[in-house]
């Protein structure tokens, strides 16, 4: 398993419609996360920074993210989202949500 930390804003007249959509994610984005190999997936909201946290239980990071991109209703619902969100400066190339380190964990 692996534990993934990722950050983005949130454009300040979309927290209460961002806030709302994740009230009622769709089905088929939650059939699709689980099918991707994502567990315990969890955004919090501090501001206008967004933090993402998920545990990956799959062997293929790479091909089951590329099958998420893939898939059409997480596109719609991507499509819905990612106006509301704000990329950070310094993510990498290509990245949307910023990949973070992890400091410490313990169980």
């Amino acid at each position: 398993m692996q534990r993934f930390g990722q950050v983005i804003g949130i454009r300040a007249e979309h927290v209460e419609e961002y806030i709302r959509l994740h009230a009622d994610v769709w089905a088929g984005v939650l059939k699709k996360i689980a099918e991707c190999n994502i567990r315990n997936y969890s955004i919090y909201r501090y501001g206008d920074l967004l933090f993402a946290y998920m545990e990956y239980h799959g062997d293929d990071f790479e091909g089951d993210m590329a099958a998420m991109a893939a898939d059409e209703t997480t596109q719609k619902w991507w499509e819905l989202c990612m106006p509301m969100q704000k990329p950070v400066e310094d993510r990498a190339e290509g990245e949307w949500w910023k990949t973070i380190d992890e400091v410490f964990h313990t169980d």
